[in-house]
């Protein structure tokens, strides 16, 4: 059976494991790998002295340029928590195959951790303000999803093999 198209997208809310499992996913489909925060970091310094000293307008412009090159590419891609809330990223997403990777709270809590001091949407408000964010953000993540993987439960590997045999079409 034929491939789905590329690029092959993952989308969710931070601490879901886009870029652990985009890089996996990646390396199993020998295709390039793109984290466009982490383009956003190389270009323009690390996101929390983005928001701190330009503010989130700024920063989601920066992303939205990332965005729009990383989709150009057959790659696999990880997006940004928010970076579907553009409504240009949203359109460009109509020709990729997007995977949604679903987490709970009590999941994100774990893998955060202390880490979470360094999102700025946090910005100090834990796993309430992430809860919230997650929930404002669900429709869209729904909407743009083909498939949805429940990051929960399984280890890295086996929810990469998952997304590749749904990209092959053995799923």
């Amino acid at each position: 059976m034929p491939e789905r198209p590329l690029p092959l997208v993952l989308i969710g809310p931070m601490g879901s494991g886009k870029t652990k499992l985009g890089r996996r996913v990646a390396a199993r489909l020998e295709l390039p790998f793109i984290d466009t925060d982490a383009d956003v970091v190389a270009a323009h310094g690390p996101i929390h002295e983005i928001f701190a000293s330009e503010g989130e307008a700024a920063f989601r412009a920066k992303e939205r340029a990332a965005v729009a090159a990383a989709l150009r590419e057959r790659a696999v891609v990880s997006l940004g928590g928010g970076a579907v809330l553009d409504l240009e990223t949203q359109g460009d997403l109509a020709g990729a195959s997007v995977v949604l990777l679903h987490v709970d709270a009590r999941t994100v809590a774990a893998r955060l951790g202390a880490a979470g001091a360094r999102r700025p949407l946090l910005d100090g408000g834990g796993i309430e303000t992430w809860t919230r964010i997650a929930a404002e953000r669900k429709p869209v993540y729904d909407a743009l999803a083909d498939l949805v993987v429940d990051t929960n439960q399984g280890t890295a590997a086996q929810l990469a093999d998952l997304i590749c045999d749904w990209w092959r079409n053995d799923a």
